[in-house]
């Protein structure tokens, strides 16, 4: 973390990017070390959410290369998941996208969204509504620590 820190916003990218991939990692602490260190709260709300929407969204276009065979054979998934999954997104359309930024869960939303090919538009615009909101409500409370010291 102290690398991404040391890189400033474009660490604050990088690490908000990685986050949202499959790989184990938060931005969270970049983010509260940025706003600790003086750098402007705006810049570092529009690029940590950009930054984790578009890594999102390459989970999202994974899904949209997945083969049905693969879900059923190589990840165990049966045949009847698959079709509770596809009536779900068939009933809320992209609005799960909303909920990407759920730890464990979100990259599996993402996937699905991707692979039943719902608008990939429609499922950006939830995705950064989401994810923005968990870091201004992120931001808020580093802010709030910050005021309370």
């Amino acid at each position: 973390m102290d690398t991404l820190t040391s890189l400033g916003l474009s660490g604050l990218f990088i690490s908000s990017f990685l986050a949202a991939t499959i790989l184990p990692l938060s931005s969270e602490g970049v983010l509260s070390t940025l706003i600790f260190g003086g750098f402007d709260l705006t810049s570092c709300l529009v690029i940590a959410s950009v930054g984790n929407t578009l890594g999102g969204m390459t989970c999202y276009y994974l899904g949209r290369m997945g083969k049905l065979e693969w879900l059923e054979r190589r990840m165990k998934i049966s045949p009847e998941k698959i079709e509770r999954t596809r009536s779900m997104i068939n009933r809320y359309r992209s609005l799960p996208a909303f909920f990407c930024w759920l730890p464990g869960v979100g990259d599996l939303i993402a996937v699905a969204l991707g692979y039943f090919r719902c608008g990939s538009g429609q499922v950006f615009l939830m995705m950064f509504a989401g994810k923005a909101l968990r870091y201004i409500i992120w931001a808020r409370l580093t802010v709030w620590t910050i005021n309370a010291v």
